[in-house]
């Protein structure tokens, strides 16, 4: 799957699935814009990238902060990039019963998660719309799909998500611009590892391939939404959860 000449902008792109996204639409060919509020982080995916032969730019970015995303759209366009990909990966969570939840931790879910991607895409879509051209993804989540003890807020975000980029898909096909969304399960991410053990252990036992997710297996389909060979797919939710959900 070849992204020669194709410039793609990341979230969330210095770690985690983020990170494996980057690395994986760099390699493919195109040039990648990470974003993620990880100054150090995103910086050293960057110069990896690059170091390996690839194309790569850091540019600060906070999904949360409209003027951030607003800077990050300024810089990215100002190299001269069409901007050809938007992965919004970049994501948060926290397990925790709702009823311990407080309106700031449900702000913080909501805004990251739902309100973030929906304003980098809006940052990216005029170019597409006049090139008549374009791929967005998102990555959501399972537990935007069928839900999640012990994150409850962070699925109605995420499905949230998932409902935005159907109703994107509908309004931006005439424009030749696919979207997409990808679903993963438990991964093993560095938020991940901050889930108690009880929790970890039963999303393993509940999975039937019997592991968690690696964030290269859920980058690899990003990658396929993001190439031409998905060009007759839109508006698609793509579960990769090693059969944890499981759709009918």
């Amino acid at each position: 799957m070849s992204l020669n000449g194709k410039a793609a902008v990341v979230t969330g792109g210095a770690s985690g699935i983020g990170q494996a996204t980057a690395e994986a639409l760099a390699r493919a060919g195109a040039h990648v814009f990470i974003g993620d509020i990880s100054e150090e982080g995103g910086t050293a995916v960057a110069s990896a990238i690059t170091k390996a032969g690839g194309k790569a730019d850091f540019v600060r970015l906070d999904v949360t902060d409209q003027a951030s995303i607003d800077d990050f759209s300024r810089k990215v366009l100002a190299s001269g990039a069409n901007v050809d990909i938007v992965a919004n990966v970049a994501g948060w969570g926290r397990t925790e019963p709702f009823v311990q939840n407080d309106p700031d931790f449900w702000r913080k879910l909501i805004d990251l998660n739902l309100m973030g991607p929906i304003a980098v895409t809006r940052a990216f879509l005029d170019g597409m719309m006049e090139r008549k051209s374009g791929k967005i993804v998102f990555v959501a989540s399972d537990a935007g799909r069928v839900g999640s003890l012990g994150e409850t807020v962070y699925s109605g975000a995420k499905g949230g998500v998932i409902a935005f980029g159907k109703s994107l898909a509908r309004e931006m096909a005439r424009y030749n611009i696919t979207v997409n969304s990808v679903c993963p399960g438990p991964t093993d991410t560095p938020l991940m590892a901050k889930v108690p053990d009880n929790f970890r252990e039963a999303f393993i036992r509940a999975t039937p391939l019997r592991r968690l997710g690696q964030p290269s297996e859920v980058a690899d389909a990003v990658l396929f939404f993001s190439t031409d060979q998905s060009s007759y797919v839109t508006g698609q939710v793509l579960s990769v959860s090693g059969g944890l959900t499981m759709a009918g």
